[in-house]
């Protein structure tokens, strides 16, 4: 088929989207949606330079009822190559020639675009401005006062490329590197919105000049330079804000309210950075992090050293001190005691709550509940270093304690608990949708023992935490290893 590689690439899309249309025959709906699974792609620009967002488009065409047309994919190639040799003496039709031609040969999409708000007079006018015809004026033109403008306008334009590449970069590395779901979302809306608020302040492309920029031919020896995925994401964090910072000013020429949404953005940004950069320190951290003790002296069968030594010697990696009703003075004693036996056994040590002795006894961190201290507010106790986990018991709470710089979640309860009570369980349906939202370290915590635990690790779940079922037992050690070995088989190290 005599077209781009990208308009054969979008046909072949096309041919699915009519067998989902319930049609055995190309259209101009098929089409179109298959030239709007490219976000970026001209068909993308074309709507939002038309003054229509392409999600509204996708869910407009899908909207729509056509007539059958056997021969449409026929027509439309025809037309397309005919706008091809028209507009710019292609030979070729692209996907901008088939995006425009589908909206002009169906007077039905294009009645239905207009209603929405397209401007296809705007559209039809940038791309016949290829051949623009010579015009004459009676005054002479003021070509300097137009000057600021168009270099303000070309600032912006080269901000708006900045940013939406740098959010595509980071995009890739939530989706394929930590395979996040929460975070490729976070990214996507930010995505989404820049480019809605691009609409009204960017420029069209006839103000750049990339062979006349000098930018392009200066570069550093630190831009050359990623020494790993992570480093890739940071730089491009840093990028992303930069570009939305000179978004923000210039934007002040023309369009103040669109500059106050760029700057939102920007503080989203900055949490975005925060959640991003906090998740690399505790991924690499937590990594080989499987079993939590939570321990509490009177939920011991032994001396409570005894069993927490017990309990490292069979596996545990993380020691949480939990008494909740002890004068602070024997609580500073416990936790002084469980510091030096995690510090010599290699294992975290966090306390529960307490922010302050935590900080006192020099813990790996703090573990908070929903009606502990705030997150920001423990942070400033225990300082940047520590970790900080926090309870949730739903995808609200999930969400909220990504954003304020949790380090590892706690997900539960699983099953009613001998040693907390509850009103409501989360069950494992709560693991199923933290673990497949979230790639943070999470623990399920809940009335765990090594009966249920097949059940836990099932849902999704390859890391716990635990308290009587370790605590109790007559021989902490061997519990623990056994818990340790049905976690290492499903997530080995």
């Amino acid at each position: 088929m005599d077209c781009t590689p990208a308009l054969q690439r979008a046909i072949e899309a096309a041919a699915v989207w009519a067998r989902r249309l319930g049609n055995n025959f190309i259209d101009s709906r098929a089409i179109l949606l298959a030239l709007l699974e490219e976000e970026e792609g001209h068909a993308a620009q074309i709507f939002q330079m038309g003054g229509i967002v392409p999600d509204s488009v996708r869910q407009l065409i899908l909207d729509t009822a056509m007539p059958a047309e056997v021969d449409s994919l026929t027509r439309l190639l025809a037309e397309a190559r005919g706008l091809a040799q028209e507009l710019s003496g292609e030979r070729r039709p692209g996907t901008q020639h088939a995006t425009l031609a589908a909206i002009r040969l169906s007077p039905i999409i294009q009645g239905r675009l207009d209603s929405a708000g397209f401007c296809w007079d705007r559209v039809w006018n940038h791309w016949k401005s290829g051949s623009p015809t010579p015009i004459t004026i009676e005054e002479p033109l003021q070509l300097e006062a137009d000057k600021e403008e168009i270099d303000a306008a070309r600032i912006v334009d080269v901000n708006a490329n900045r940013a939406s590449e740098a959010l595509r970069v980071i995009d890739d590395y939530c989706r394929f590197v930590l395979a996040d779901s929460f975070l490729t979302a976070e990214v996507k809306s930010l995505r989404h919105e820049l480019a809605e608020v691009m609409n009204h302040l960017r420029p069209d492309c006839s103000v750049r000049d990339t062979l006349h920029d000098i930018g392009t031919t200066i570069s550093t020896n630190q831009e050359l330079q990623r020494h790993s995925t992570a480093d890739v994401a940071r730089i491009n964090l840093k990028r992303l804000q930069e570009a939305l910072r000179s978004l923000e000013e210039y934007g002040k020429l023309s369009h103040p309210s669109a500059s106050q949404r760029i700057e939102q953005l920007r503080y989203r940004s900055y949490t975005l950075e925060k959640t991003v950069l906090r998740g690399l320190d505790c991924r690499s951290r937590l990594a080989a992090a499987r079993l939590y003790l939570l321990v509490t002296a009177s939920a011991c069968s032994a001396e409570m050293e005894y069993v927490v030594r017990e309990a490292i010697a069979g596996g545990v990696d993380i020691v949480q001190l939990r008494e909740k009703n002890v004068p602070d003075r024997d609580l500073l004693r416990k936790a002084q005691r469980l510091r030096q036996i995690t510090h010599d056994t290699g294992a975290l040590f966090i306390v529960n709550d307490r922010a302050d002795v935590a900080r006192l006894v020099q813990a790996d961190g703090v573990h908070l509940g929903q009606d502990d201290l705030p997150l920001v507010e423990a942070r400033r106790i225990v300082g940047p270093k520590a970790l900080i986990g926090v309870s949730t018991h739903n995808l609200r709470q999930l969400h909220s304690a990504i954003r304020e710089g949790a380090d590892y979640l706690g997900i539960g309860p699983v099953f009613t608990s001998r040693t907390k009570e509850f009103e409501d369980l989360a069950g494992l349906d709560y693991i199923r949708q933290a673990t497949a939202e979230s790639s943070l370290p999470m623990f399920a915590i809940g009335g765990i023992i090594l009966e249920n635990l097949p059940r836990v690790i099932e849902a999704g779940a390859n890391r716990i935490a635990v308290s009587s079922a370790i605590c109790s037992a007559d021989e902490p050690r061997l519990v623990a290893a056994a818990m340790r070995r049905l976690l290492t088989e499903v997530s080995p190290l």
